[in-house]
């Protein structure tokens, strides 16, 4: 009987000792779903606000899902886009530039909201104040009154006597353009110079627009910066230098695609510091408790090309303010 008991208790210890050891349990790590709001496809400060999310270690596919929603240039389609996010209850909605910010806010007012590179943040009604924005909404924002002046400015160093601009403006996208437009023509008086103002917001109206300014015989053109305008750089530079005018815009892009100059804000960084905006609302952070961040960073692009081809010398002092120039 005692070798019996003995037999069971050896048993009794093997299978102890063989059992898997229990393992505390880990909780799945949480996915986070973003709203990303753009109205073109074609946009810097997008790619750059992934990007920084990547950095902050948010992975697309693993903890983390991008809802990318793009108007491809139809801005009207912009509420739709956002009340589509809401739908699908996005932990954050990031809006690209002025209109996709308002209609992000028009379609929520619990969601958080990150606007990103708006051009006055307070006066388009999106925020109260940009120490405490309040509601629900906060993110980035560029001072506009400086690239509507040092624009024209450049323009007069290359051509001392210029008295008329002729400014391409996209009517679609309204509060941006009317910002820049009204900014624009403050610096415009400041300098004697006069306007000409026409609209576009494709390829076909950009045409007719340049048939305008041969008709009003303009001395320079300003772009103001638009990402739909952007997506037609190529044809406006080339029209541009058909047309004999030396143009700026405050996408560097446009520079690159043959325009004279561009000068603005860096538009990397305002979705970089949109990243690190998200990551702190996920972390818990209230948007009206974030500080809308102002663009610090400016950059002049010169393409000297451009310069030789229309016959124009480019001042050394403005040259040696350039950050890049494109031989």
């Amino acid at each position: 009987m005692a070798v019996l008991v003995n037999r069971s208790v050896a048993a009794l210890f093997l299978v102890l000792v063989f059992l898997p050891l229990p393992t505390t349990a880990q909780p799945p790590e949480r996915v986070y779903r973003i709203g990303l709001l753009t109205p073109a496809s074609q946009s810097p400060a997008t790619v750059a606000f992934r990007d920084g999310l990547r950095t902050l270690g948010y992975v697309e596919g693993h903890n983390l899902v991008v809802e990318y929603r793009s108007a491809e240039g139809r801005y009207e389609r912009l509420p739709d886009l956002a009340a589509e996010l809401v739908r699908l209850r996005v932990d954050v909605i990031v809006a690209i530039v002025t209109q996709a910010s308002l209609a992000a806010k028009n379609a929520t007012t619990t969601i958080p909201i990150v606007m990103v590179a708006v051009g006055d943040p307070v006066g388009s009604g999106l925020v109260t104040r940009l120490a405490r924005p309040g509601g629900n909404v906060t993110g980035t924002s560029f001072p506009s009154v400086e690239v509507a002046g040092k624009s024209l400015e450049m323009l007069k160093h290359v051509v001392p006597k210029l008295q008329r601009v002729a400014v391409l403006w996209n009517p679609a996208n309204p509060v941006f353009q009317a910002l820049m437009m009204k900014e624009t023509e403050t610096a415009a008086r400041s300098l004697g110079i006069q306007l000409r103002k026409l609209g576009a917001r494709d390829a076909k109206e950009i045409d007719g627009a340049f048939e305008a300014m041969a008709k009003e015989r303009p001395e320079a053109l300003i772009v103001i910066a638009d990402f739909s305008l952007l997506a037609h750089r190529t044809q406006i530079a080339a029209l541009a230098l058909k047309s004999r005018l030396p143009s700026v815009s405050a996408l560097s892009e446009y520079a690159e695609a043959g325009g004279l100059m561009a000068y603005g804000p860096n538009f990397l960084e305002p979705g970089v510091r949109a990243a690190a905006q998200v990551d702190k609302i996920l972390k818990g952070a209230k948007p009206a408790d974030l500080p809308v961040e102002q663009a610090t960073k400016f950059g002049l692009v010169i393409n000297l090309k451009t310069a030789r081809a229309l016959g124009l010398t480019i001042p050394t002092a403005l040259s040696a303010q350039a950050d890049r120039v494109i031989e």
